[in-house]
């Protein structure tokens, strides 16, 4: 069977899933990642029917850094029978001001893609580590670069300007948004469940370790709560969202911090973790009475609340909310205390449905749809590399 790779890298984690490719249509066949890398390493498939594959541990110095877990994943997935490798897909979190579309890879596009790690250094080096790899191992296999920040390309330039000298637009400085992976597949599954909330005014919130909001209209991206990087917007696991820049020029001018310090602090000690000084993860400071935990939770709900005001201000309007991602989709709690500072806007809650995890949680005289849908950016990337190998020039 042909079949797509798709390759989802991060700094502690390698994410992959097989497609297979038949009439032109896509069946999930293999699901697996290698999380815990360099602490405790663990390799784990399962097809898309459940059956494991494997569930293999090694100890921290065999699978130290991203390289050795790719090289480990490879490994494991040449054992793999019945399927013929036609492309790998790659997540890449940031394509500047030169990528609005999915691109086949070459050199060219690689060394314009690594010239924004600084924009994205929690995720580009790693995204583009396995493409490397593969362009030396596996040249001829063709491999495809779908980034989180073209379906927010196409907003007017009024509102993806900064107010500063038009210079620094025209060099990129602009807001570019993130997790467009994600929104993008959120939006056709709305069209799918509910055509006609997707058809109107639509709030997604992407709440995971990384976290945004999005405004579409009829599908399209109209606003998003990240920008120039992924440190804007909301407070994340270990990244701040809206900051006053005067903070960073405090710190630096005043406290002496280097600028590589200041960015330590703010992609890896901030946020969630930072205000809390307990723990990056939501269902720890869920399951903790601590003082500070309980903080790090209200100023997440608040700042969510909060900005989904600026996104309604945006749409004109709100006829749909949507949570997605692993703490959107699997904490009840959470939803419930979003949803509770959107009563202005006249949404209601159904409890049972919220605790039950079921796809529509709001009441029926709710005047906002709220919905729970698990997003797939595994399968938009996918999607997005038989388009591409398939084009008649490819």
């Amino acid at each position: 069977m042909d079949a797509i790779l798709v390759v989802n890298a991060g700094s502690s984690s390698l994410k992959f899933q097989v497609f297979g490719i038949a009439d032109a249509n896509l069946t999930r066949q293999v699901r697996g990642q290698i999380g815990g890398i360099g602490t405790r390493p663990r390799l784990q498939a399962k097809k898309a029917d459940g059956t494991v594959l494997i569930d293999r541990s090694y100890a921290a110095e065999a699978v130290r850094d991203l390289p050795a877990a790719i090289a480990a994943a490879r490994e494991w997935l040449l054992t793999l029978d019945g399927f013929e490798l036609r492309a790998i897909g790659h997540r890449v979190v940031h394509g500047g001001p030169d990528y609005a579309q999915p691109v086949l890879i070459d050199t060219t596009v690689l060394d314009r893609l690594a010239s924004y790690q600084d924009l994205a250094p929690l995720h580009q080096p790693n995204n583009l580590a396995p493409i490397r790899l593969a362009m030396e191992i596996n040249p001829d296999v063709p491999q495809v670069a779908c980034f989180d920040t073209a379906f927010h390309r196409g907003h007017p330039e009024h509102a993806d300007c900064y107010a500063l000298p038009r210079a620094f637009y025209d060099q990129g400085v602009r807001r570019y948004g993130f997790h467009g992976l994600s929104y993008e597949y959120v939006a056709e599954r709305l069209s799918e469940i509910a055509p006609e909330a997707a058809r109107g005014k639509v709030i997604v919130a992407h709440l995971g370790s990384g976290a945004s909001m999005c405004a579409l209209r009829e599908g399209h991206s109209v606003e998003s709560t990240m920008g120039f990087t992924a440190l804007d917007g909301l407070p994340m696991g270990t990244r701040p969202g809206q900051l006053d820049p005067g903070v960073v020029l405090y710190l630096i001018i005043h406290k002496g911090m280097s600028a590589q310090a200041v960015s330590d602090l703010l992609y890896h000690d901030a946020g969630l973790k930072g205000l809390s000084g307990l723990s990056n993860d939501m269902r720890d400071l869920l399951a903790s009475d601590d003082p500070h935990a309980q903080l790090a939770m209200a100023h997440f709900v608040y700042r969510c609340v909060l900005n989904s005001g600026m996104l309604a201000a945006a749409l004109g309007g709100v006829d749909a909310f949507v949570f997605t991602a692993g703490v959107g989709e699997n904490s009840a709690r959470v939803r419930a205390r979003i949803v509770e500072g959107l009563a202005w806007l006249g949404a209601e809650l159904d409890p049972l449905a919220n605790e039950a995890g079921a796809s529509l949680i709001s009441t029926a005289r709710s005047r906002v749809a709220l919905h729970v849908i698990p997003t797939d950016e595994e399968l938009m990337i996918a999607r997005h590399t038989l388009t591409i190998i398939s084009a008649p020039n490819a």
